[in-house]
């Protein structure tokens, strides 16, 4: 039976310290690209897709996400956006925490970085397959020369996930696939969330969550997204954003 999709959390806590100055005032999430906000062409991509339930984790400069949340939601009253507050930042896997009694009831939900842009026709392409397919966790991978500054995404002959590598050192990850931050889960997901040591950062961190689902032989799926895609980690993968993203036509 095909999954329904109503909820999704997205994660928007953290500063982007690589982006320098261009976060001193703003959260990453509010950064602009063709007229809106990051977080705005995401949330607007899940809606055209059903999904008109969403969480936001905030955390550094979170006033600026709740007064878009709240101008958003005026604008589009189909929308039921709230917001989470993470008041210790400690990591992706205790953002995501956050988000248990928000999906509390959900067979399956979609989740995701709240700062990654990518074509929004990808978003109806992971969303079909991840109503279709079986699974526990599936992660949307994308295509690098090297995925040194994400994480390495190893897949068999079916888009099984056998490993994931987060920030190998370049050079020496023998896969092209990266983690592309779009997800989809059951609730099976909270079980590996709260299992995690603090990292070398000291963070809770959600890949480490996923590779422990991969090891338990956990079925994680993967879902490959085409077209423009960034993470906007840096200036200059915002200034390229901004000259290369490109919203649809209208029809």
């Amino acid at each position: 039976m095909a999954r329904e999709f109503r909820k999704a959390v997205l994660l928007g806590a953290g500063r982007g310290k690589r982006l320098g100055a261009l976060t001193d005032r703003v959260p990453k999430p509010m950064l602009e690209v063709a007229g809106a906000p990051l977080l705005e062409h995401i949330v607007d991509a899940l809606a055209a897709n059903q999904v008109r339930e969403i969480a936001i984790v905030t955390g550094y400069l979170a006033s600026y996400i709740d007064d878009w949340r709240v101008r958003h939601g005026r604008e589009h009253p189909e929308l039921h956006l709230t917001t989470l507050n993470q008041a210790e930042l400690n990591g992706t896997a205790g953002a995501m925490l956050l988000a248990k009694d928000f999906v509390a009831d959900e067979a399956a939900f979609i989740f995701g970085w709240g700062d990654i842009l990518m074509d929004v026709e990808n978003y109806a392409r992971f969303i079909h397959a991840a109503r279709a397919q079986s699974y526990d966790l599936m992660l949307s991978i994308n295509r690098v020369r090297d995925p040194w500054r994400g994480g390495a995404v190893y897949v068999d002959t079916e888009m099984r996930v056998e490993k994931l590598v987060e920030k190998p050192a370049a050079g020496t990850s023998s896969t092209n696939w990266n983690n592309a931050g779009l997800f989809a889960a059951t609730p099976r997901i909270f079980d590996y969330l709260a299992r995690p040591k603090p990292s070398a950062r000291g963070e809770l961190e959600l890949p480490e969550a996923i590779a422990m689902m991969i090891e338990d032989r956990c079925e994680v799926r993967a879902v490959d997204v085409r077209g423009f895609w960034s993470d906007i980690g840096t200036p200059q993968d915002l200034e390229s954003a901004r000259k290369l993203f490109k919203l649809p036509h209208p029809k």
